[in-house]
């Protein structure tokens, strides 16, 4: 693994049956950090979160989480090892409340210290104690995002993996998704892969953007490159 990542991603070729949609991609990425992962709609991004968390199987290449070789193991098994995953759409569970969400997957796995980590859970996200017992279905586009978001952070990811996590939500709320993810990079040490074709919201993650093409990474927009949303705009306009 490179020095200090968290997560390495080296030589990935993966897809569906005979069709690959990654084509040798391979970064890194340390604790804390968040990096965000753009481009055209159908170039693999999805795909690429996908293959990380182990939903699509690498066809060669490598995934090294934690100077572990986890190439070979099942989504379960990284989900524990520390890599969370929050899909586009968010699947939250509509009928349960808010509370029952995010203490769904530590029941299943007869987590002890469940109380605790709500408590840990409710610092971040205060809105979300607010509303523990209202219904998930009930919730704005912006509240719901925030509860897929805790959900996965019940059993303290070191990396986290966010799918459009920007879809549906009001644009004066995009801001204060932005400030949570960097709250808990900060706070929690958590490191983020985060596929987004926002512009105004990669830009106030302040982080470096890979642009992948054809399912390859084309190009890199570094954070100072989005220090200014036109300049951003630009910039990723010339590469998308």
């Amino acid at each position: 693994m490179g020095l200090n990542n968290i997560l390495e991603i080296k030589n990935i070729i993966s897809g569906y049956g005979t069709t690959n949609v990654i084509n040798n991609i391979s970064f890194g990425i340390n604790e804390s950090s968040i990096l965000a992962i753009s481009g055209r709609n159908g170039v693999g991004k999805s795909t690429l979160l996908k293959t990380i968390i182990g939903i699509v199987e690498s066809k060669s290449g490598n995934i090294f989480f934690m100077n572990k070789n986890i190439t070979k193991n099942r989504p379960t098994e990284r989900s524990i090892l520390g890599i969370g995953y929050v899909p586009q759409g968010r699947d939250i569970f509509n009928s349960l409340t808010v509370e029952e969400n995010i203490s769904l997957p530590a029941i299943s796995r007869r987590m002890k210290n469940l109380k605790n980590e709500l408590e840990k859970i409710y610092s971040v996200f205060p809105i979300l104690k607010e509303k523990r017992n209202d219904l998930g279905g009930s919730l704005s586009g912006g509240q719901q995002q925030q509860l897929a978001i805790a959900r996965s952070l019940i059993f303290n990811p070191k990396v986290l993996l966010l799918d459009e996590p920007s879809e549906g939500i009001q644009p004066s709320i995009v801001s204060s998704i932005a400030e949570k993810i960097h709250n808990i990079a900060i706070e929690l040490k958590t490191a983020f892969v985060i596929v987004e074709q926002n512009i105004s919201f990669i830009s106030k993650l302040s982080c470096d953007c890979f642009i992948i093409d054809k399912g390859v990474i084309s190009s890199k927009i570094s954070s100072k490159d989005f220090s200014d949303v036109d300049k951003a705009r630009k910039a990723l306009s010339l590469e998308l």
